[in-house]
């Protein structure tokens, strides 16, 4: 995998699968690809289940395109389903992406995610950050909003903190190794660099995605969990 310098998600996951370049893959939510495509290419096999029908016809595009539609299986099913359409301690690697939004019951799905993996197997949780959307409510001066996104409990809107975020994936079964916040600067500004800046973005939004304070106000939290020994 080559992710772009400023794809923090990309590149842990890139980190993930170098030890395991065959690693058997799930990408729940998948949607279009835009994450199996690239672990394809770096060897993986990978099963992307989602509900689109839309989304999977473009996922079959781009893995056509790319070379890899042997490596690439789609499943049509709903991320509230997991327990019933995949089979259990199957997967080295799961992606559960921006998936929360979408599901009846975050931790239940969460966790029937968690039981998909083989024991040492990762988990990579990406969620919306809670508290850039207050921040980004208060300074768009929607303060009625940003004071009811606060008094709401984290995780009641879908949105996380990060000790919200570590008690999500613990109570799916998963050792949390890090969470860590994904796009500071751009949820504060919007900004995504000029062409030439991506290195020193990338590093800077590195280090403050590993602030313990200016981590939290990142647009997303990405935590990765491995699955213990049962």
């Amino acid at each position: 995998m080559d992710p772009h310098p400023t794809d923090l998600v990309g590149r842990a996951l890139a980190r993930i699968v170098a030890a395991t370049p065959t690693a058997d893959v799930v990408d729940i939510g998948g949607g279009s690809g835009t994450r199996a495509v690239p672990l394809a290419l770096a060897g993986c096999r990978v099963l992307v289940v989602d509900a689109s029908t839309d989304a999977l016809a473009s996922l079959a595009r781009r893995a056509d395109e790319a070379g890899v539609s042997d490596r690439i299986t789609a499943l049509q099913a709903d991320a509230d389903q997991l327990g019933a359409v995949l089979p259990s301690a199957s997967a080295d690697l799961v992606l559960y992406h921006h998936v929360v939004q979408d599901v009846d019951d975050p931790q239940r799905s969460l966790a029937a995610a968690a039981a998909v993996l083989r024991v040492g197997g990762h988990l990579s949780v990406l969620v919306p950050g809670r508290l850039s959307a207050v921040l980004g409510e208060a300074l768009g001066g929607r303060y009625a909003s940003a004071l009811a996104m606060l008094a709401a409990g984290p995780g009641d809107d879908r949105r996380y903190d990060v000790p919200s975020l570590r008690a999500l994936m613990e109570r799916a079964g998963v050792v949390v190794e890090s969470v860590r916040g994904v796009g500071v600067i751009a949820a504060l500004s919007g900004s995504r660099g000029r062409p030439g800046d991506e290195p020193d973005l990338a590093e800077l939004e590195e280090r403050l995605g590993g602030h313990p304070v200016l981590g939290q106000i990142a647009g997303d939290l990405h935590g990765v969990g491995l699955s213990p020994a049962r």
